[in-house]
Order: C-alpha cells, then sequence, then structure tokens
C-alpha cells in the first residue's frame, strides 16, 4: 500500500493472475450473488473443463475471481467451434471496479493463447448488438464481424426455473 498526496486517499498495488478456475471458483463466480441465476451453466463448464471440451479462466485477485473468459472446444456449430480449428470464447466479464486496466484484453490474450497451444487457428466471439463498447474492444483485438445471430437460448437457473434468452449478437472470427 503507497499513500499518496490526496487526504484519505492511497493506491494500492494489486497481483492478479490469470490460471484455469478450479471446483472451489465455481460458487464465487456468482461474484455475491449478481450471477447466481448461472449456478447450474458455471457448473456444467466446470464438468465440461475437467472432460477437456472447454476451459474457463480466471483473473485471480487474492483468491476472487475478478474477471473471467470460457473457451468451448467443441459443440454448438462448427462454424463457432468445431474441435478443430474453431474455438468460442464466452462468458467473458470483468469486475467493473477492475475495467479499464487492460485486464479484459490480458483474458482475451490468454484464451487465445490457449487456442493456439491446442492446434486451433480461428477463435470466435459473440458480442450483443446493444453493447458497443465491447464490440469496440473485440475488433480492437483483430476480430472481424461474420454473422448475426438472433441470441435465442435457454438455460436453468439456481430455482430449476427454465430462463429464456433473447439478446440478439453479432459473431466475429479471429485468425490466430
Amino acid at each position: 500500500m503507497t499513500m499518496i498526496n490526496e487526504p484519505g486517499a492511497l493506491s494500492l498495488n494489486l497481483k492478479i493472475t490469470l490460471r484455469p478456475a478450479r471446483e472451489d471458483d465455481i460458487p464465487k463466480l456468482e461474484w455475491y450473488g449478481q450471477f447466481r441465476h448461472y449456478r447450474n451453466l458455471f457448473r456444467r463448464a466446470f464438468n465440461e473443463q475437467q472432460a477437456g471440451r472447454r476451459l474457463i479462466l480466471v483473473a485471480d485477485c487474492n483468491g476472487f475471481p475478478v474477471g473471467q473468459i470460457a473457451i468451448q472446444f467443441q459443440g454448438g456449430t462448427a462454424r463457432i467451434a468445431d474441435g478443430q480449428q474453431r474455438g468460442y470464447l464466452y462468458s467473458f466479464r470483468v469486475m467493473e471496479m477492475f475495467r479499464g486496466q487492460g485486464l479484459g484484453t490480458r483474458l482475451i490474450d490468454e484464451a487465445q493463447r490457449q487456442l493456439l497451444v491446442r492446434g486451433f487457428s480461428w477463435a470466435t466471439i459473440a458480442v450483443a448488438k446493444d453493447n458497443p463498447g465491447a464490440l469496440r474492444l473485440y475488433e480492437r483485438l483483430g476480430f472481424v464481424r461474420f454473422t448475426d445471430d438472433p441470441g435465442r437460448w435457454n438455460y436453468i437457473d439456481h430455482h430449476g426455473r427454465v430462463r429464456q434468452v433473447d439478446e440478439p449478437c453479432w459473431i466475429l472470427e479471429k485468425r490466430l
């Protein structure tokens, strides 16, 4: 901790480590309840990680995931994740107080590196059409829009209820 020249202000230097998610991270991915409705999705993704079909990367700050990105190696449609050439990046988020510091860029870079070491040559990612900030980030990192998607899907929340999602999005791709 370093004191700076403003009364009541201080500057913190925090170590953040990018690493694969561990089982004890799964409840923490709910971010104190903000994303508890995705509890079953987090568990499923972790189970798929253990089977080698996905990878969840977390940005760990003192044992807590302040950012995350998941990689789907196979499944879904071949234009998104075919298990050989194309991998899909999804569930990308960084806690608000950590945004604008390059952490999101580092998570995406590491996800792309993970695809490369597994022999993939393309990364795909989706972005909601009403999220211009994320679209700018992805395009700045070299992703190019190649199609759109109605973004209609559903999942079972933490109460066992089916939730419908209707979020039109752009699908972007990048040659690694």
